[in-house]
C-alpha cells in the first residue's frame, strides 16, 4: 500500500528534476534508475547484516556502491561525475542480473548540474525497501504520474479499464498472454494478478502447483518499439514478482521475426497516431493499410490461436471511419472475430486525451458460434470525465462486465439470443451488420426507433397551441422607469436583462411558453415581460394542455436543433402523450417538489466559498518566497497534450469546467509548457484570479502563470484557497495596469503577500475545507438524483426510457 511519505519523495524528486528533465518519462527513467540502484546497494547491506557478501557492488564495481556515492566530503562534481560513470557501466557488472543490466542499457545522465543531482539523490537516500514488494508500491505511483507516450500516440490505460477487460476475457493458467504494445506492461501484471485470484481455495491458498507457476511467468509476454517502454516494463514486471520476464523490444508492425507466434489471448491498447506519411508494414498483413490502429487491430485478430480471445482498446475511427482499409478490417473482424463491442465515454484516457474510444472484444471460436454481435455502452467508469479524472458513485462498469460475460456464456450455451435484452446495449444480427456495406460498429446504427408505450393518446403539439401576438408597442410613460420588466428573448439566459424603454410587454393571465424559433429554447414565464429580438414563439396552450406540462416535456425531450434555422413548423409536428389535465398537474406539482430540492441545494452550491481563518502570529510572506514559474514559454509544442486557457476553469470554485481542455493546435502564439502538479493561475483581465489545480504534463495560455508551490513551505491546495479569497483579490486589484487589457505581471504577483500558517496546520485546514468541500458535492449529487427524478416523471408517462445512444 502506498504511503504519503513514498508519494511525496516521488512528487519531490519530480520537482527536483523538472527544471533539467522536463518530459515525465524521462522523469519517471531517471527514478527508476536510481531507485534501482539504492535498492541494490540495499539488497548488498541485508546480505552483510546475515553474514553474507555484497554481491551487486563488488569487486571493481564496490567503488559505485551508494554508501560511497553518497559519502560526506564527496564535490558536487565527483559525485555527478561517478553516478554518470557509474550508471554507464552498470551493464557491464557481472554481479547483477542480466534483467538488471538490461535495465541500465543505454542508461545515462542527461543534466550536469551537480546541485540539482545532489539534491535528487538525497531525495532517493531517503527510500529504504528491504523487499520489491514496497518499492513495486512506489514505482506503482511513479508511472501513474505517466502523461502521454509522445509521438507514438499511445495514452496509459486506467487500471480499472485494464481490469475490465482482463476480466471479461479472462485469461486462464497454461494460456499464453500477449501484449504486442505493452507500454508499462500493465495488462500483463493484472492478467497474472487475475490467474493468481481465480486459482484460489476458499480461504484465500493459491492452488496453483510451482509448475502452474513457473508456466504462468514464462506465457506472459510483452513487445514495444521503444526502448524506454521496454525498460519500464522490466522494472514493472520484476517488482510485480517476475524474475525473467519475457518484454522484447520489438516493432510489431514492420518486423517479421516473432510473425509466426500467437497466442491464446491477447490484450492491448496500441497505439492510435500514426507518423507522417503512416505506417510501411511487411506483405503478411491480410488488410493494406498505413493507419497504426488498423494494423494493430489485424495483427492481433491474426495471431489469436484458434480458440483464442483479446481485448482491444479503439480509436473510433476503427468504428465507422469510410475508408476502404476500415471497412475491409471490420468486415473480417465481423465474419471471423468480434462478438462484443464496449463504447467507452470520451475523456476516459483524461487528461492526457480527450478521444473516444471503444473496446473491440474478439473470441475466434464464439464468432463462428453466433450469428449475434453484443453492443454495450459505459456511461461513467467510476470517475468523472475532467482532468482530474476525481472518483465518483457512478459506475457502469461492474453491470457491463456482468452482462458481457453472461452474453459469452448464452452463446456457449447456444441458447437463444433474441430475448437477450442488456440494460447497458443491445444484441444485433451479424446479418443487419453485414447488409450495411459499411460493416458500422457503432450500435447507434442498430437501434430500432422504439415504439411509444403508454396508456395516454399522443397529440401533435401544434393541435394544442396557439401563438400569442403581443399587444401594440407601450411607451415610455405607461410603466415605472426603474426597469421592473424582463426581456426575454430566445438564448439559453433565462433573463436577457431589464428595460425601462419602448418595448412589446406580454402581461400573461397564467404561465406562458416561450419557444427559441432559431435556438429551440424553451422558457416558462409567469411574469410581465418584455419581448426581445424577433425569433421566439410566445405559445398559448389548450383547455387541455398545462402550460407547465408543456415545458416539462420540451425540457426534458427537447426538440434537436439543427442550427440556425427556423424550428417551429417542426416543434408543431412533435408528438407528446396527454393525460387528463388533473394527471398532468399532478405531474406538475411532483416535478415542482424535486425542484424545490435541486434549488436548495444550487443555493448551498452557488453561496459556499472556502475561508482561511487567519491568526494574527502566522507571518506575511511575499508569494514569490513559496513558489516559482514551473513552465517553460515555447512555440514547440506536442500536438497530443492538453492545453488551458482561462476559460478552462470556472469563476470562483479553482475547479475545471466539464470541457476543460483544447487541444494545442488551436492556440497561436508561445504558450506555457509544464509537467507534474501546478497551480494555474490567469493573471489577464476579465479573468483575473481564476486558478485550478492539474497534475499532468501540458500547456497552459501565456495569459497563465504555471505556479509551482514549495512542497517544504506550503500546501498547493492551501495556496489556492487563499488565492481565492477576497483577501488576496483585493490586494492584486492594486497592481491593475493602467492598460486597455489589465494584467498583473510577475513582479506584482510575486510581491503579494499571503499568510504563512506552519506546514501541519496548512494540511488541518485543507483537510477541514476538503470535508466541507465533500459536503458540497454532496448537494451536486443531490441535484444530479433529483434531476433524475424530473426525468423518471416525464419517462413514466412516456411510457419506456428512451436509450441513449451507443
Amino acid at each position: 500500500m502506498l504511503d504519503s511519505d513514498t508519494k511525496r519523495r516521488i512528487d519531490t524528486a519530480r520537482d527536483i528534476l523538472v527544471g533539467k528533465v522536463p518530459d515525465p518519462k524521462s522523469q519517471v527513467e531517471q527514478i527508476t534508475i536510481a531507485l534501482i540502484y539504492k535498492f541494490m546497494d540495499d539488497m548488498d547491506t541485508e546480505s552483510e547484516e546475515f553474514g553474507g557478501r555484497r554481491s551487486f557492488f563488488a569487486g571493481e564495481f564496490a567503488r559505485y556502491s551508494w554508501t560511497k556515492l553518497t559519502r560526506a566530503g564527496l564535490g558536487g562534481h565527483e559525485t555527478l561525475n561517478l553516478y554518470a560513470e557509474a550508471i554507464a557501466k552498470m551493464p557491464e557488472n557481472p554481479g547483477i542480473p542480466p534483467l538488471f543490466r538490461d535495465i541500465f542499457n543505454n542508461a545515462y545522465l542527461p543534466y550536469r548540474d551537480p546541485e540539482t543531482l545532489r539534491a535528487f539523490l538525497k531525495v532517493i537516500d531517503e527510500f529504504t525497501y528491504d523487499h520489491s514488494e514496497r518499492l513495486g508500491d512506489a514505482f506503482e505511483y511513479l508511472l501513474s504520474v505517466l502523461g502521454s507516450q509522445g509521438d507514438a500516440g499511445q495514452f496509459r490505460t486506467p487500471r480499472h479499464i485494464i481490469e475490465f477487460i482482463v476480466a471479461v476475457i479472462d485469461p486462464k493458467k497454461g494460456q499464453t498472454v500477449l501484449d504486442p504494445a505493452c507500454g508499462t506492461a500493465g495488462f500483463l501484471i493484472s492478467s497474472h494478478k487475475h490467474i493468481n485470484a481465480v486459482n484460489t481455495d476458499p480461504q484465500g491458498n493459491s492452488i496453483l502447483t510451482p509448475d502452474d507457476k513457473g508456466r504462468l511467468a514464462a506465457n506472459l509476454k510483452g513487445y514495444d518499439i521503444s526502448p524506454d517502454m521496454v525498460r519500464l516494463s522490466l522494472v514493472n514486471m520484476y517488482l510485480h514478482g517476475f524474475a525473467d520476464p519475457h518484454i522484447f523490444e520489438y516493432d510489431t508492425l514492420t518486423s517479421e521475426e516473432r510473425w509466426n507466434e500467437y497466442a491464446d489471448v491477447i490484450l492491448a491498447n496500441p497505439p492510435f497516431m500514426s507518423p507522417k506519411g503512416g505506417i510501411r508494414p511487411h506483405n503478411r498483413f491480410s488488410v493494406q493499410s498505413k493507419r497504426s490502429e488498423v494494423l494493430f487491430v489485424a495483427y492481433i485478430a491474426e495471431h489469436l490461436m484458434p480458440s483464442g480471445r483479446a481485448g482491444i482498446v479503439v480509436p473510433e475511427g476503427i468504428i465507422f471511419q469510410s475508408q476502404t482499409a476500415y471497412k475491409h478490417l471490420r468486415k473480417m473482424l465481423v465474419e471471423e472475430y468480434v462478438v462484443a463491442v464496449v463504447s467507452l465515454p470520451a475523456g476516459i484516457f483524461n487528461p492526457y486525451s480527450g478521444v473516444k474510444t471503444s473496446i473491440l472484444i474478439l473470441d475466434k471460436s464464439l464468432a463462428k458460434k453466433t450469428n449475434w454481435l453484443g453492443f454495450f455502452k459505459i456511461e461513467s467508469d467510476g470517475f468523472d470525465l475532467g482532468a482530474q479524472r476525481r472518483k465518483i458513485d457512478k459506475n457502469d462498469l461492474p453491470e457491463v462486465k456482468a452482462e458481457i460475460v453472461e452474453f459469452l456464456r448464452s452463446i456457449r450455451a447456444a441458447e437463444p439470443m433474441e430475448d437477450f435484452e442488456p440494460a447497458h446495449g443491445l444484441i444485433v444480427e451479424k446479418g443487419r451488420i453485414s447488409a450495411n456495406e459499411s460493416y458500422n460498429l457503432s450500435g447507434e446504427t442498430y437501434r430500432e426507433e422504439l415504439q411509444p408505450m403508454t396508456t395516454y393518446p399522443w397529440h401533435k403539439i401544434g393541435t394544442l397551441i396557439k401563438t400569442i401576438t403581443p399587444p401594440a408597442k407601450v411607451q415610455k410613460a405607461a410603466f415605472a422607469k426603474t426597469g421592473l420588466f424582463p426581456i426575454i428573448d430566445q438564448s439559453k439566459n433565462d433573463i436577457a436583462g431589464w428595460t425601462n424603454d419602448e418595448q412589446v410587454l406580454v402581461y400573461p393571465d397564467e404561465p406562458l411558453v416561450v419557444f427559441g424559433d432559431h435556438t429551440c429554447v424553451v422558457k416558462l414565464i409567469e411574469m410581465p415581460f418584455a419581448q426581445g429580438a424577433d425569433g421566439i414563439k410566445i405559445l398559448g396552450t389548450s383547455e387541455s394542455l398545462h402550460p407547465q406540462y408543456l415545458y416539462l416535456i420540451l425540457r426534458i425531450k427537447p426538440l434537436a436543433n439543427q442550427g440556425y434555422r427556423r424550428h417551429f413548423s417542426k416543434l408543431k409536428e412533435y408528438k407528446l402523450p396527454l393525460p387528463p389535465l388533473d394527471v398532468q398537474k399532478e405531474i406538475v406539482a411532483e416535478v415542482e417538489r424535486y425542484q424545490q430540492v435541486i434549488d436548495g441545494a444550487r443555493a448551498v452550491v452557488d453561496n459556499y466559498r472556502p475561508h482561511i481563518p487567519v491568526r494574527s502570529e502566522w507571518p506575511m510572506v511575499a508569494l514569490g518566497e513559496v513558489c516559482s514559474i514551473g513552465g517553460t514559454i515555447t512555440r514547440d509544442v506536442d500536438f497530443s497534450l492538453p492545453y488551458f486557457g482561462a476559460d478552462s476553469i470556472e469563476s470562483n470554485t479553482g475547479k475545471l469546467r466539464k470541457t476543460e481542455t483544447a487541444q494545442i493546435q488551436r492556440v497561436s502564439g508561445p504558450v506555457y509548457e509544464f509537467a507534474g502538479e501546478r497551480l494555474l493561475y490567469s493573471k489577464i483581465r476579465p479573468y483575473l484570479n481564476k486558478l485550478a489545480i492539474v497534475d499532468l504534463r501540458g500547456y497552459c495560455s501565456s495569459d497563465m502563470y504555471p505556479l509551482l508551490p514549495n512542497r517544504s513551505k506550503i500546501h498547493i491546495s492551501y495556496l489556492a484557497i487563499y488565492m481565492l479569497s477576497q483577501s488576496f483579490n483585493k490586494d492584486i486589484r492594486v497592481h491593475y495596469e493602467r492598460a486597455s487589457i489589465p494584467k498583473i505581471n510577475r513582479s506584482q504577483l510575486f510581491g503579494t503577500t499571503i499568510p504563512l500558517a506552519p506546514l501541519e496546520i496548512q494540511t488541518k485546514i485543507v483537510e477541514q475545507i476538503t470535508t466541507e468541500q465533500e459536503l458540497v458535492s454532496a448537494n451536486l449529487d443531490l441535484i444530479d438524483r433529483f434531476e433524475k427524478k424530473i426525468s423518471e416523471t416525464v419517462a413514466r408517462v412516456w411510457g419506456k426510457e428512451d436509450s441513449s445512444p451507443l
